[in-house]
C-alpha cells in the first residue's frame, strides 16, 4: 500500500527538535502576551510575529515529504483448544466440542487480520489442530494445559501476543486450586494475556463413578480394598447407590468379587470393598453402579480397571500316586525354591485300604481329595498330578472343578507314570478336553511303552524362550528316557516341544512327549515321561552339577505362570484404549524367536471367535513393529500373538468410553475465570468468543522515499524576508 506523509529532518536529534519547538512556544506565547496588550492596534504586529515565528521554526526542522509502501503484520495469536474426552460430553445446548468449534468459528472471524495459530492440547505437547476437521475430535485421555503452555514460553519461535484456551474448565494440569498461579508459572517470562473461553456451563444430570483408589500393589490370593467414590450431580436424586464388583475373564460370566452401598451425603458417597484376584498377571475388573432414573451420561456408571497382579509365592499342589525317583527329584526341588509355597500329597493309602494301626501310630492318612478340590482349589496357582491314578482316590467326580480351575485361570500340569494320562483313567474325561494332547487306549496293549528313547526337540521347542536356557547348557542333548506314556495328536492350539523319535501319533505324525496348551484363561502342560530327574542325577547330569532339572522346571513352571522371561513376545497398548478410536498394539518378539506373526482379539467373557487381525509386514526377529487395532466397542479384550510355532503371548486390556475424562463430568468455568485473571485477560463463553480483544497490527515499511518540501536555503530566506517585515510592521505601529 503507497502512503504518502510529511515528516521532520532527520539529521536533528531529539533534544534539537524538542528545544526548538518549545521556543517557538515560547515566541508565540509572547506575541499572543503583546496582542492582548496592544488589542487596538496590534493585529498585523501578531500576524506577522506568528508568521515570522513559523518561518524560523520550519527553517530549523526543514520538514519533508515522505512516500512509502507500508504493510500490515497482524498479531501472532495462539489458540488452544481442549481434546480431551471431556469435551464430548454434553454442555448447554449441545456436545462441548461442537461448541468449542463454534468458538474457533467466530474466533476465527475476529481476529481475521491476526496470524492465528489453533494447537490441540490434551497429552503431553500441544500440536497443530485443523479448526475444519470433522466432529469428534475429542479422543485424548487427559487435559494438560500446563505443558501446552510450558512449550510455547520456551520456544524458539516469536512469542504471541495472546493466548486463548478453549476448554471446559476441566483440566488435569492445573489443578483446580491454584490453577491461575500454574498457568503464570507455566508462562515464566512470556508476559501476555490469556483469554478463556468456557465451551459450557451447565451440570449434567449424572451419577458417576468418580473415581476407584487401592492402596498398595496387587498380590494374588491377598485381599485389596478398592475404594469407590461416587457422585451424583445437575439435580439428580440420589440416597444411595449400589455397587458392584467383578472380574472379567476370557470364557464363562464374570466372576463376582465384592458388592456394596454407597450412602450419599451432598450428591457424594464413599464405599470401600476387599476384594481377592487369585490369578497373576494383568486382570481386568468391572465396577459398576445402578444406573438412576434421569442419567445423562449412563457411560460413566462402569469402570473397567486393569490390575497388574503380582505374586508373593506360587501355591502349588503337587499330587503323586506313588514314591518314584522322578516324584522324589520334583518335589525337593519345589521345596528347595522360597518362591513357591509348596503342598504335597504322596498317595500310599486309597479309600479301601484297611490299615491295621491305632490312631496314634498311623501315618498314612486318607486323601482329602473333598477338600482340596472343592474347597482350597481357587486359592492354588498350579496343580501338578504325577503319575496320579484318578479312580482309587476318588478324583473323578472333582473333575469339573479342575476344567472350571483352569478356564479362571489355574495352571495344569501333568506328568507321566505308570498311573498317568490314559493308564491312569483319564481317557474320555472332561481332563483330556484340558489337556494340551488327546489320550489314547489300545487295548490290545497297555497305553505305555517302555522302550528306552532320547526325546526330541521340534522346531516349536527349539525356537521358544522355555526351553532356551536347558539349549544352553546341553545344546540339543537329553538324557535317554525308560518309557513313555502313550497318548494322541496334539489338539488345535497345542505346541510340542519334544517328541518321540519313533513312536507315531493317530494321526500318523511323531507323538509329543512335552506338550504345552491353553484352556480358556489358564494354561495347561502335558509330559508324558517319568525321568525328568535323570538331568539331575545321571552321568550326562554329571558334566553339569545336575543344574539342567531345575532350568527346566523353573522354565515350565514360569511359562505356566505367564512370566515375561519365558513369553516369546512381548505386548503392550501405546497408550489406553478408547472405546471406538482405532489403537496400535506394540509388540516385540524375544530374541532367537522366529516365524510368521500372527495376532487375534478376543472379547472377554464372549463365546465367539476371535478376530484376526491381518499384520501387514512381517517383522524381524527380536524387533518391534506396531499393529494398527480396529476400533473396538466398550469392553475387555484379550490380544493373543504367535511368533512362528512356538506358544502364544497374551496381553488383557480394556476399553473404555470416557474412562478418567468422563468420571467427572461437570464443567468448571471458574477455573477459566481464575487462569484469565491472573493474567490479565478476559473470561468469556463460547457464544461470546467474538468479543475478545486482540492487539492491533503492526505497520511495517518496504520501501521509503524522502525529498525535501524546500532547500534548506529557501526556508531560511523566507525566515529572514519574515522576521524583517516583522521588524517594520513593529516601527510602523510604534512597537519597536
Amino acid at each position: 500500500m503507497l502512503v504518502r506523509s510529511l515528516s521532520l529532518s532527520g539529521d536533528l536529534s531529539t533534544f534539537a527538535t524538542v528545544l526548538a519547538l518549545a521556543l517557538a512556544a515560547i515566541g508565540l506565547i509572547l506575541i499572543v502576551w503583546e496582542w492582548l496588550r496592544h488589542r487596538g492596534k496590534g493585529r498585523l504586529v501578531a500576524l506577522t510575529g506568528l508568521l515570522a515565528t513559523l518561518a524560523l521554526l520550519a527553517a530549523v526542522l526543514r520538514p519533508v515529504r515522505v512516500q512509502s509502501r507500508d504493510s500490515t503484520v497482524g498479531p501472532r495469536v495462539v489458540v488452544l483448544v481442549d481434546r480431551s474426552m471431556s469435551m464430548a460430553l454434553p454442555g448447554n445446548d449441545e456436545l462441548r466440542e461442537r461448541a468449542a468449534a463454534e468458538a474457533l468459528q467466530a474466533i476465527g472471524h475476529k481476529a481475521s487480520n491476526a496470524r492465528l495459530a489453533v494447537l490441540g492440547f490434551g497429552e503431553g505437547l500441544a500440536e497443530p489442530f485443523d479448526p475444519s476437521r470433522p466432529l469428534p475430535w475429542a479422543t485424548l485421555s487427559r487435559s494438560d494445559l500446563v505443558p501446552a503452555l510450558t512449550a510455547l514460553s520456551a520456544g524458539a519461535e516469536e512469542s504471541p501476543s495472546a493466548i486463548v484456551v478453549v476448554s471446559d474448565g476441566r483440566l488435569d494440569l492445573p489443578p483446580g486450586a491454584g490453577a491461575g498461579k500454574a498457568v503464570q508459572q507455566a508462562l515464566g517470562a512470556l508476559r501476555v494475556p490469556v483469554h478463556t473461553v468456557a465451551v459450557s456451563t451447565r451440570v449434567p444430570a449424572d451419577a458417576s463413578i468418580r473415581a476407584v483408589r487401592s492402596a498398595g500393589a496387587a498380590v494374588a490370593h491377598q485381599p485389596l480394598t478398592l475404594t469407590v467414590e461416587v457422585a451424583c450431580d445437575g439435580g439428580l436424586s440420589c440416597g444411595q447407590l449400589n455397587i458392584r464388583v467383578k472380574e472379567l475373564v476370557e470364557s464363562g460370566s464374570p466372576l463376582p468379587l465384592a458388592a456394596g452401598t454407597a450412602q450419599l451425603v451432598d450428591g457424594k458417597g464413599t464405599v470401600d470393598l476387599p476384594i481377592t484376584l487369585d490369578r497373576a498377571g494383568v486382570r481386568v475388573v468391572e465396577v459398576v453402579i445402578e444406573e438412576p432414573s434421569g442419567d445423562e451420561i449412563p457411560d460413566n456408571n462402569r469402570r473397567l480397571l486393569q490390575f497388574d497382579v503380582t505374586r508373593d509365592r506360587v501355591r502349588i499342589l503337587h499330587i503323586a500316586g506313588r514314591p518314584t525317583y522322578d516324584v522324589r527329584a520334583l518335589r525337593q526341588w519345589l521345596k528347595s525354591d522360597a518362591s513357591l509355597d509348596v503342598v504335597a500329597f504322596f498317595i500310599l493309602r486309597t479309600a479301601a485300604d484297611d490299615v491295621n494301626a491305632s490312631t496314634d501310630d498311623l501315618a498314612l492318612i486318607r486323601f482329602p481329595v473333598d477338600e482340596l478340590f472343592t474347597e482350597h482349589l481357587a486359592s492354588f496357582d498350579a496343580v501338578v498330578l504325577q503319575d496320579f491314578p484318578s479312580g482309587p482316590y476318588g478324583l473323578t467326580p472333582y473333575f469339573s472343578n479342575i476344567v472350571n480351575y483352569i478356564d479362571k485361570g489355574g495352571g495344569f500340569i501333568m506328568v507321566g507314570g505308570l498311573n498317568a494320562f490314559a493308564a491312569g483313567g483319564y481317557d474320555g474325561t472332561p481332563i483330556e478336553g484340558v489337556l494340551p494332547v488327546s489320550l489314547v487306549r489300545e487295548f490290545s496293549r497297555p497305553p505305555i511303552d517302555n522302550t528306552p528313547f532320547v526325546p526330541a526337540y521340534t522346531v516349536a521347542g527349539r525356537g521358544t524362550p522355555v526351553l532356551e536356557s536347558v539349549r544352553g547348557l546341553l545344546g540339543e542333548d537329553l538324557p535317554t528316557m525308560s518309557g513313555t506314556n502313550l497318548i494322541g495328536d496334539p489338539h488345535a492350539g497345542t505346541v510340542v516341544l519334544w517328541e518321540h523319535p519313533s513312536l507315531k501319533a493317530p494321526s500318523g505324525a511323531p507323538m509329543p512327549v512335552l506338550s504345552l496348551g491353553e484352556k480358556g484363561n489358564g494354561r495347561t502342560l502335558a509330559l508324558s515321561v517319568d525321568d525328568t530327574h535323570k538331568l539331575a542325577v545321571s552321568e550326562m547330569a554329571a558334566r553339569t552339577a545336575g543344574r539342567g532339572y531345575g532350568l527346566l522346571w523353573d522354565a515350565l513352571l514360569g511359562w505356566l505362570m505367564r512370566d515375561p522371561r519365558y513369553e516369546p513376545a512381548r505386548v503392550d497398548l501405546d497408550r489406553p484404549c478408547r472405546a471406538d478410536v482405532p489403537a496400535k498394539l506394540r509388540v516385540r518378539s524375544v530374541p532367537g524367536v522366529s516365524g510368521p506373526v500372527a495376532l487375534t482379539i478376543s472379547k472377554l467373557g464372549r463365546a465367539e471367535p476371535p478376530r484376526t487381525i491381518p499384520i501387514q509386514q512381517q517383522p524381524e526377529a527380536g524387533r518391534s513393529f506396531e499393529v494398527e487395532l480396529p476400533a473396538l466397542p466398550v469392553g475387555a479384550y484379550a490380544a493373543t500373538v504367535r511368533v512362528g510355532t512356538g506358544p502364544a503371548t497374551r496381553r488383557d486390556f480394556a476399553c473404555e468410553r470416557g474412562g478418567d475424562e468422563w468420571a467427572d463430568s461437570r464443567p468448571d468455568p471458574d477455573r477459566m475465570k481464575q487462569i484469565a485473571k491472573l493474567t490479565g485477560g478476559e473470561a468469556v463463553t463460547w457464544k461470546d468468543a467474538g468479543s475478545l480483544p486482540f492487539p492491533p497490527a503492526t505497520t511495517i515499511a518496504s520501501e521509503r522515499h524522502v525529498s525535501p518540501i524546500l532547500p534548506p536555503w529557501a526556508w531560511t530566506v523566507a525566515a529572514a524576508l519574515l522576521a524583517g517585515l516583522h521588524w517594520v510592521v513593529r516601527r510602523k505601529e510604534g512597537l519597536a
